[in-house]
This record gives structure tokens, sequence and C-alpha cells, in this order.
């Protein structure tokens, strides 16, 4: 007699950006392993950009911010148990290779092989073992779900904001005003830089003064507002959240001679509009970083856990699983600031 599989719900990506419910099979945990229930699951850019991209295969789960109940803790697991709430990021490095000895953890071969089994748009989470010992936290009380969620996101910003070298005294542009913009302008004043921010939408840019941006607004605006407190010599630093290739002129323009643009999400464009001849001439400086890495996973549960960061108002939408297409929709329209997914 052959047993049926067991099965849980899941939001399935089906190829050609269409996400609908349906049943996945349910993990396990194994040895070294924690067993998930998800509580809930941020909605972040880069799951969007998989979902709308031609080549992405299906079928597939998305979803990388996850909050859960450990339900099952593998053979050998002592740090967490059978009803602790955790919060798990997808990705670990080896810690060993040339690319993490100096620095490059998110380009570490391991890394880029490791994941949540599957990912976060589903009713259970299989967290591997290496992800247990460096990329899960146990959640305080008085930190909520959505809260924690925001761990891995904001870990991803620590890194950028470490690479970008950001001193006291900087003037940094922030340009685009989602929650990650509104995470890197607080970052960035922390750091002791002179934030702005640059966003079209009216209600972003309140939300990035609230959140410490000394001004924000339009493009215009903001470059007016950056000469200014720089006096003149234009910005440290401009951050890209959004915009892709398009914004490089603008943000070259705004940027002092020896100073440095920072691409934190790819975005559309095959190649550069820029001169070489205008980089090298102005010495700047183009940095990117792809993810985080277990050091900022560590700092930025801290920063959540101990109130140093706000995230409470940066989730604007919270949908069930059921209705991850419409959450993709809402934020690819900029009607959602962040979309929080539950079971």
């Amino acid at each position: 007699m052959t047993t049926a599989p067991v099965t849980m719900r899941a939001a399935v990506f089906h190829g050609a950006g269409r996400i609908a419910p349906g049943d996945w099979p349910r993990p396990s945990a194994g040895p070294g392993e924690l067993l998930l229930r998800v509580r809930g699951c941020g909605l972040c850019g880069s799951d969007i950009a998989k979902i709308v991209a031609a080549e992405t295969r299906g079928p597939a789960v998305f979803g990388h911010e996850v909050v859960g109940d450990v339900v099952e803790a593998g053979a050998g697991v002592t740090a967490f148990g059978v009803g602790d709430r955790v919060v798990a990021a997808h990705h670990v490095p080896c810690g060993d290779c040339h690319y993490c000895r100096r620095g490059s953890a998110s380009m570490c071969r391991t890394f880029k092989a490791s994941h949540l089994d599957p990912g976060g748009f589903a009713d259970y989470v299989r967290v591997p073992p290496a992800n247990v010992c460096h990329a899960t936290f146990r959640v305080p009380d008085h930190l909520s779900d959505e809260e924690a969620s925001f761990v891995e996101p904001l870990a991803c910003c620590l890194r950028a904001v470490d690479r970008a070298r950001v001193e006291p005294g900087d003037t940094a542009v922030v340009v685009g005003l989602g929650s990650i913009g509104c995470l890197f302008t607080q970052l960035l004043a922390r750091a002791g830089a002179a934030v702005v921010g640059a966003d079209p939408l009216s209600g972003r840019a309140a939300l990035a003064r609230e959140h410490g941006a000394r001004d924000a607004g339009d493009a215009e605006t903001a470059a007016m507002a950056a000469r200014e407190l720089s006096e003149g010599r234009g910005a440290d630093h401009v951050i890209v959240t959004g915009g892709g290739a398009d914004v490089l002129p603008w943000a070259t323009a705004l940027t002092r001679d020896g100073g440095t643009i920072h691409y934190f999400a790819g975005g559309p464009g095959d190649a550069l509009p820029l001169p070489l001849a205008t980089l090298y001439h102005h010495e700047l400086t183009i940095t990117t970083t792809y993810s985080s890495s277990p050091a900022t996973l560590a700092r930025a549960f801290w920063l959540l856990a101990a109130g140093k960061v706000e995230v409470a108002r940066l989730i604007t939408h919270r949908l069930p699983l059921e209705r991850l297409a419409e959450g993709v929709d809402l934020m690819r329209r900029r009607e959602a600031l962040k979309v929080y997914v539950t079971p």
C-alpha cells in the first residue's frame, strides 16, 4: 500500500509571472535542522525580480524574510527547541574560501547554493544545519513577528553601508524611499551622515524625513538639499535602491569628486550610461552589494531587538498566502511600501 505524500499550502510560482495557491511537499527536520511553522514572511524586491523575470523557471516557492515557530528540532540541535519563535535567513557562506576570507561572503559558492526549503510563502519551512547555526535567531517577546522579519533586509543594508565606507560628516543621498530606502536613511544617520532622500512620492519622502532624513523630495529637491548640506561639493555617497542604470547620470552629477555611488539593487539596463573618462577624471567609485553576511545578520538582529532601528511603520499591507500575487502587484505599482504575508 502506497502512502500519500504529506503536503502543505504554498503560494507556488509557475513561470511567466504567475503565482497561485497550491499544494507543496511538506518538509521535515533532519539532523541539525529545524522545521518551522511559518508565522509570516516579508515580500522582498528580489522576490519580485525573480517572479517577473522571463528566465525564472517554476514551479518554485519564494520568500526569505521568514519568522516562524519551531515544530521539529533535528538530532544535535541544542540552541533551539520546539515552541521557540525564530527568524531565519536563507543564505550562509562557508566562512573559509577565498571569497569569505576577503570579505566577499555573498560571492561564496556555498552561499549561492544555500537556501531554505522551500521559501517562506508556505505553511512550513525547513532550515538547514548551517542556517540554524549562523542565520537563525530566537525572537524576544517584545519584538513583533513583523519587526523580526526585517533582520535579513536590514543586514543587507548594513553590509552596503559598510562597503560604502560612510563616515561622520558625510552627505548621503538615498534614491528610492521604499522600505529599503527608509532602512538606509536610518543606518546612514546612525553612521553620522547628513541624509537626503529622493523619491517622487510625497508620502514616502515624508516618511524618510520622519526616519532621520534632513530633507527628502523629488530629484530636484534632493539635488538642491545635497549641495546645500555639502557646502556645494556634492554628495559623498549616493545609494541607489531602485531605478536601474538610468539613474546613473543623475547620481554622477550629484556626487562630489572622489565620491561613491552604491547600487543596492540591480534594476534594468544592460550597459552603464556613463563615459569612462567621467569616472577617471572625477575619481568616482561605483560599488555594489548582493546580500548580507552572518556578521551583518547578527548586527541587524541586535539593532532591531534593541530598538535602534524603527520598522513598524514600513509594513503597509498584510495579506494572506492566497493573495501573494496581489501583494506583488501592489509593490510593483508602488502602492505598497512593504507587504507582509501570513499563512
